[in-house]
């Protein structure tokens, strides 16, 4: 660059400008990527929540279904 082209209010604008746009994108892309991590765990933490739900469910019925046993056994016939 000119000297006459450093000094130019312009020109310095456009270069603090393009430095700051430059800084953005480098953030956005970060915050992209960083989003795209979250997502992704959220979508694991998701599924693993369904199955323990599901584990969930399924020990209470067969703790329901021995508790039924046990009465059952309890009661004279």
């Amino acid at each position: 660059m000119t000297e006459k082209e450093t000094n130019n209010p312009t020109e310095l604008d456009l270069q603090a400008l393009e430095v700051r746009v430059e800084e953005l994108i480098r953030a956005c892309s970060y915050l992209k990527d960083e989003n795209k991590s979250l997502r992704m765990r959220q979508d694991n933490l998701v599924a693993e929540r369904a199955a323990l739900i599901e584990k969930t469910e399924l020990a209470r019925t067969r703790v329901e279904a021995m508790i039924t046993r046990l009465k059952s056994m309890e009661t004279p016939q």
